[in-house]
């Protein structure tokens, strides 16, 4: 009997995604860890890959169909020896999915402004009635090769985890949500855990956008939808704070240019952003009560600073992580940067390399902005704005000089810090950006 492919949950958020390309038609034979189809998801463009040998007996959601829900059927596989057409013909046809109509947005798990954290609201059926390994006789995990090297990759033990593929083997899908590890299980509550459901709030038909000036409607993306979303919620849930420090980058340049000379044989260039991030790194393991998160029962307290860096990408922004950037060398986050930066802007990020995250840094220093105060990124608690770094004047003791200024603006959920403890992080912050031998110390 043939096997019903599934729209697969390919981050710990989706709730449906674009089917953009079938890599496969009708008749194909597949293998383990082929790769059937691309789909788009609210972050990135990712690969489903196949976790069972078969010939593909009828594609069931045609490519480019928008607005696939999580656990859909979206194609038939004929197992080893079955006739395709037999088992195409022995299964009802699925109708495509309709794209869901955009207002009846109803009250949903955050995803990062940037990266999302909460869980996937779908399981599929075969993943809830399997143990967290399955083994075979000889008492190997069963797991696809893509996931196996994955895993392999990221350090994940395959026996620690539920398969939710066929018979429960662990695909690829499966891993995204044990990368968060811990970090990921207080993230999954605060952004919701106020809001209205519709039990409570009718939602009302979204009335047809009508003007006389010539225009063009542009189509809303998985990813602008999702950022619009959770920019809402932020603001509507989340008392932001801000805090604003002047910090006089004069020595940091210096040294910057010091420690480039001495990296250039190893093809490092250290950014003002890279340090920054050591900075604020440290600043937060100096000042932990600024390294949490809110839940409606607890404060969580992390032990590690784990930087969300904002990357802007075409059609939005997203968060890559620096995880445990406190304990890095510069030349090792600037090296990291460089290659998530990459491959963010290629939307080829893993679900684990931008969910998650304990604070966040968002620079527009490059674009010549002087100052802004930051959307905070639940379930984060504070996000650091950066501006452009100037000539400005500047008393040093008595006497009027030139220095190079930058103003940094602090947001913080006042929920979860007080005034007093986020002014103590942004004095920390400006004292090692004015005495960076610290950050190499």
């Amino acid at each position: 009997m043939a096997t019903e492919l599934k729209m697969p949950a390919l981050s710990p958020t989706m709730e449906e995604g674009t089917l953009a390309k079938w890599l496969v038609k009708e008749g194909d034979t597949v293998s383990s860890g082929d790769i059937l189809a691309e789909i788009e998801t609210d972050k990135a463009t990712m690969e489903f890959e196949a976790v069972d040998e078969g010939t593909v007996a009828k594609i069931l959601v045609a490519e480019g169909t928008d607005g696939v829900k999580v656990g859909t059927p979206i194609a038939l596989i004929a197992a080893e020896g079955e006739d395709a057409g037999d088992a195409s013909a022995s299964q009802p046809a699925a109708e495509a999915p309709k794209p869901a109509p955009e207002p009846q947005q109803t009250a949903a798990p955050a995803e990062q402004a940037v990266a999302a954290t909460a869980p996937a609201p779908v399981e599929t059926p075969a993943a809830s009635s399997q143990p967290a390994a399955t083994h075979d006789g000889a008492e190997r995990i069963k797991a696809s090769p893509l996931a196996r090297r994955l895993a392999q990759a990221q350090g994940i033990d395959l026996a620690t985890l539920k398969g939710s593929g066929p018979g429960g083997r662990i695909v690829r899908a499966d891993l995204g949500q044990a990368a968060g590890g811990a970090m990921a299980q207080p993230q999954q509550q605060p952004a919701s855990a106020a809001a209205p459901t519709p039990a409570t709030v009718p939602s009302a038909p979204a009335q047809p956008f009508a003007t006389d000036i010539p225009h063009e409607p542009v189509k809303l993306s998985n990813m602008r939808k999702t950022i619009a979303r959770r920019l809402t919620e932020a603001k509507r849930e989340i008392p932001h704070i801000y805090l604003t420090v002047d910090v006089r980058l004069d020595a940091l340049l210096k040294l910057r240019g010091e420690l480039n000379a001495s990296l250039a044989s190893r093809g490092v260039k250290l950014s003002v952003n890279d340090m920054l991030i050591k900075a604020l790194a440290l600043a937060l393991e100096a000042v932990p009560e600024c390294n949490v998160s809110f839940t409606p029962n607890e404060l969580i307290m992390y032990s590690r600073a784990d930087i969300s860096v904002a990357v802007s990408i075409d059609g939005g922004l997203i968060t890559p992580i620096i995880q445990d950037a406190g304990s890095k060398s510069m030349s090792r986050i600037s090296t990291e940067m460089a290659e998530l930066a990459g491959r963010a802007k290629a939307g080829k990020l893993s679900p684990h390399e931008y969910q998650g995250g304990t604070a966040s840094i968002s620079n527009m220093g490059m674009f010549g902005i002087k100052q802004f105060d930051a959307v905070i990124n639940p379930p984060q608690a504070m996000i650091l704005a950066i501006g452009a770094g100037e000539k400005r004047p500047y008393v040093e003791g008595d006497q009027l000089t030139v220095a190079t200024v930058m103003s940094a603006t602090g947001s913080f959920d006042h929920r979860a810090i007080d005034g007093a403890d986020g002014a103590r992080f942004m004095k920390t912050f400006k004292e090692l950006v004015e005495n960076p031998l610290g950050l190499v110390a």
